[in-house]
């Protein structure tokens, strides 16, 4: 799952938050100076995306784009599905989107002496172009496949994946729904576990 989901996946504590939504930042186990709800952020981020790389509706959406991306297919999809979150969002929760992104934007800004130096330095970049409120529309996501496509110095060719999305809308809205009701079950439970030790 891509970023919003890691936030959302948090169930508003904000310790859990900052580890989820940082853990690809974090190699291996070098995250044992961080504050223990953020450590346990960072084991339910890894948590999360090995239930999702393994998920078969996870893994029928990424079969579409492998032919035509390869490795990045799996990417592709959770970008994918942080959209269908973003523009269903009123399903998802009673606080608006906008709202809710600049709690969390503040919550980075707050706990900046903590973050990664990968997402010290990621951040200006997200919060000036409001990344996580504009994933709820296809410009937005475009932007997003533009520059994971520059990033990879243009070999991944993720640009031309919103031509897929478009295509495909109704499949990938689907599956997503699908898949991420099952996701937040998972979730609460490995939630539930981690806070209790």
């Amino acid at each position: 799952m891509n970023f919003l989901a890691h936030i959302y996946l948090s169930f508003d504590d904000p310790q859990i938050t900052l580890g989820n939504f940082f853990a690809d930042h974090i190699r291996a186990n070098k995250y044992k100076h961080l504050p223990n709800k953020v450590q346990k952020g960072i084991l339910l981020h890894r948590e999360i995306d090995t239930f999702t790389d393994a998920h078969p509706i996870a893994r029928q959406s990424s079969k579409r784009l492998h032919k035509n991306y390869g490795h990045y297919s799996q990417i592709i999809v959770d970008i994918f599905y942080d959209h269908f979150l973003a523009k269903n969002w009123t399903t998802y929760s009673d606080i608006p989107l906008d709202n809710y992104v600049e709690s969390f934007y503040d919550l980075l800004e707050a706990n900046y002496d903590i973050l990664p130096l990968g997402t010290q330095r990621m951040m200006p970049y997200m919060i000036a172009d409001n990344w996580l409120l504009n994933y709820a529309n296809l410009t937005g996501i475009s932007r997003v496949l533009n520059g994971m496509n520059r990033r990879t110095k243009n070999k991944s060719k993720m640009n031309f994946a919103i031509l897929d999305l478009e295509a495909h809308y109704d499949d990938f809205e689907n599956e997503f729904t699908a898949f991420f009701k099952e996701l937040i079950t998972f979730s609460k439970q490995k939630f539930n576990s981690l806070c209790e030790d």
